[in-house]
């Protein structure tokens, strides 16, 4: 291949990638003067700036005040707003009372609503909430002006749906749900949340039966810029964490769609969810999907959306949003592997493939695929090794992650090429036989255990044709074996940057494989670049480049802040008090309390309190003795109904609290918490010594019905904590320096005090 050809298939692949990232979200451009009738992210924007002004979870003061602000906006609209107020537990024991925001748009037939959903409470503690889920909001509360503007009576009745307590256990769904008589006339849920600050919006289908109905309607529905596969449902389900629609899809039947955007994840439930950091773009794309699908799916019927059938899907450039049945998915893998079959036997007749150098080419397919597996296993515990700090990032994604990410991606390639350019004497063509081979076996496995991802058959089809062109073109053309190359850019590439951001730097050794089997597809192109090795040279070059460079950003400053905890911990039982912290790397801040005297956690993290990954205390100190009045505990009612003993106790804080969360011995045979019924499933299988958190709102108190056998004695622990410790006056905790923000995912900046008691 000549030199000129080389340089401009390897800057038309540079430029397919970029586009497969460029194109699947909308730009951003000052509309605040759009027409109003028209979605405008600026107008949006304002609603996100009023509602993430501070932290807004449940039992917050400014939680009322997001609440407030949005029955008014409803009400500019002229809809009539109503709350729905109501305790609920949740699959997760934890119970809070949960205040829901609904309206309604009238349709002028009968049929089911359409729903529109999101949630407005904020993570406990410290996030600002305008992306998880003042995003979401936001996107409605336009969506919906800009519909209601057009003076248009839809079909269907439109339900806007606001849920509390999203984030403490899905409970404002739960309450919707399972109490609200408007939930049995929904018949399809478009849900928009966050993961992150930035990004593409992923949609994401939640459905007990088959999804093609909705496929087929979201697709007549053409939303311009739609991010979809049908392996993304199966990577969300891995995540730690569903959404309000799972609520919607297990105990109502519902069908739904998620938009979510997951990018810029270290953000994530954090004192930088903030209105600056939204990325405007990506609140751009939450519009682009409401305002096509309101429209469609306020007029169509949504009685019939139910579907024994399952499709593939992916998104790529140009063509938006490709689907086609699951029954085609054996159908086309057979034709793949017959067309192989074909082609190998034509390829031996016509003296073009050799079974020795055929042989040899499975060499350098498994050097490269080990050696950059292997790199990206072992990246992240290397990473942690070298930079201890990273520890103390609970998302598992870097503030500097993507140039991590672009750094193993071009160290992949740098292998890869020069892995090949040692086995350069293997012609092309027979080098090729060793990855139809591997993806063809790729594609059979995913057919069989993962059909969602059988969408890979379609750049392995192109792979074929390059392989067919090769065998019969002694001099092929660059320029089509790049076109037959496009359907593998398009599809990999979101993927291999997805998988770190998504799940965390953990599953680099994702992306480094990736980036090999992508790489496996472009040897017909690759394979006639004389100077691989150059090329490896280059590549690992950018590899250092983007690794100083992440270098660089790997400390902490004001705009990337690390994460640090404290806790306040006093035994009520042996009247001692301990500092306690979750981080692993300590920041200065923190070093006040737990200095040269620290230990390790041993008797706290055996019995701590629950947090989204399970983290325990890693180091305590001691603490003086605060006056702190432990919460009253009045045993009510005890009586024995054959081998049962019935229990009620009524405990109340003293103080003033955010959270309440209860431990017990095992045999505990059913609970109620504030009349709420914990499921037998929880606790006979779940609950591993919890009983249920109370997420406070004014003091409430926690009110148990517990039923035992009679001949146990009930051990019953508290953790009652306030969020306070930097405000509380019995404490002079200076606040935290600006380049330090609250960790995330635990109880943080807390006074928090245990007892235990039995009831014998």
């Amino acid at each position: 291949m000549k030199k000129s050809a080389s340089f401009i298939t390897l800057l038309l692949i540079i430029l397919a990638i970029y586009w497969s990232f460029k194109s699947a979200m909308p730009s951003y451009d000052n509309d605040i003067n759009a027409a109003k009738t028209a979605f405008s992210t600026d107008r949006a924007l304002q609603h996100v700036a009023h509602i993430s002004k501070k932290p807004h979870a449940v039992g917050f003061p400014a939680h009322k005040e997001v609440r407030d602000y949005i029955v008014s906006e409803l009400k500019k609209m002229g809809l009539e707003t109503s709350l729905q107020e109501g305790y609920t537990g949740g699959d997760w024991a934890n119970l809070t009372k949960a205040i829901n925001i609904l309206a309604r748009i009238k349709g002028s037939e009968e049929g089911k609503a359409l729903l529109l959903l999101s949630h407005y409470d904020s993570s406990s503690h410290s996030s600002l909430g305008a992306s998880d889920a003042g995003s979401g909001i936001a996107t409605i509360l336009e969506g919906v002006r800009a519909f209601l503007a057009e003076n248009s009576t839809p079909k269907n009745d439109i339900i806007i749906l606001f849920t509390d307590a999203e984030e403490l256990g899905l409970n404002g769904a739960d309450l919707f749900i399972n109490k609200h008589p408007w939930a049995k006339e929904v018949g399809l849920a478009l849900n928009f949340e966050a993961r992150g600050s930035g990004g593409p919006s992923y949609m994401l289908i939640e459905t007990n039966k088959g999804n093609g109905k909705l496929i087929e309607e979201f697709t007549a529905a053409n939303p311009k810029y739609p991010v979809a596969n049908s392996l993304v449902y199966s990577i969300y389900k891995m995540l730690p964490n569903d959404t309000d629609l799972t609520v919607f899809r297990e105990d109502g039947d519902i069908e739904g769609f998620n938009f979510a955007f997951i990018d810029d994840h270290y953000d994530y439930h954090t004192a930088h969810d903030s209105y600056e950091r939204l990325d405007k773009k990506t609140l751009a794309h939450q519009g682009s999907y409401l305002m096509p699908l309101l429209n469609h799916f306020s007029n169509t019927d949504l009685t019939n959306l139910k579907s024994d059938s399952d499709y593939i899907y992916f998104n790529v450039p140009f063509f938006g949003l490709v689907s086609y049945p699951f029954k085609w998915i054996w159908p086309m893998f057979a034709i793949g592997v017959i067309l192989f079959i074909i082609l190998f036997v034509y390829g031996l007749k016509k003296g073009v493939l050799d079974v020795r150098e055929m042989l040899r080419g499975f060499l350098p397919l498994l050097l490269s695929l080990i050696i950059n597996g292997l790199i990206g296993f072992y990246s992240w515990s290397f990473l942690k090794w070298c930079y201890p700090q990273y520890q103390d990032m609970l998302h598992g994604f870097t503030y500097n992650g993507h140039s991590y990410i672009a750094a193993f991606v071009v160290l992949s390639i740098s292998i890869s090429f020069w892995v090949y350019h040692k086995f350069k004497k293997i012609s092309t063509n027979n080098i090729l036989v060793a990855p139809i081979f591997l993806w063809l076996v790729i594609c059979g496995l995913v057919a069989t255990y993962l059909k969602g991802a059988s969408f890979f058959i379609v750049p392995t089809m192109a792979l074929l044709a390059s392989f067919l062109v090769l065998i019969n073109q002694k001099k092929s053309n660059p320029y089509l074996l790049v076109f037959l190359g496009l359907p593998a850019l398009w599809i990999c590439a979101p993927f291999i940057k997805m998988f770190p951001v998504g799940l965390g730097l953990k599953m680099m050794v994702a992306t480094t494989a990736l980036t090999t089997l992508t790489f496996f597809f472009l040897l017909p192109i690759f394979g006639y670049y004389k100077k691989k090795s150059r090329l490896a040279i280059v590549s690992f070059l950018l590899f250092l480049g983007f690794m100083i460079s992440a270098h660089f950003n790997a400390g902490f400053s004001e705009e990337n802040a690390k994460p640090t905890s404290l806790l306040y911990v006093l035994d009520a039982d042996t009247n001692s008090a301990k500092w306690a912290t979750y981080e692993r790397h300590l920041s200065d801040w923190t070093k006040q309390y737990l200095g040269k005297d620290k230990t390790v956690s041993k008797n706290l993290s055996d019995k701590t309190l629950s947090s989204k990954y399970s983290t325990g205390f890693t180091y305590v100190s001691k603490a003086p003795i605060k006056e702190i009045h432990p919460p009253t505990v009045e045993k009510t009612w005890d009586t024995i109904i054959g081998n049962n003993r019935i229990l009620e106790i009524c405990i109340t804080s003293n103080r003033a609290v955010n959270r309440l969360e209860l431990f017990t011995n095992d045999s505990i045979e059913k609970a109620s918490i504030n009349n709420i019924s914990l499921s037998n499933d929880f606790l006979a299988n779940r609950r591993s010594g919890k009983l249920v958190t109370h997420y406070i709102t004014d003091n409430a108190p926690t009110e148990l019905r517990l039923t035992i056998p009679k001949n146990v004695v009930l051990e019953l622990t508290l953790y009652e904590a306030s969020n306070d410790l930097l405000s509380n006056p019995l404490f002079t905790v200076p606040e935290r320096p600006k380049d330090n923000i609250p960790m995330p995912f635990v109880l943080n900046d807390a006074v928090l005090m245990t007892k235990t008691i039995s009831f014998e």
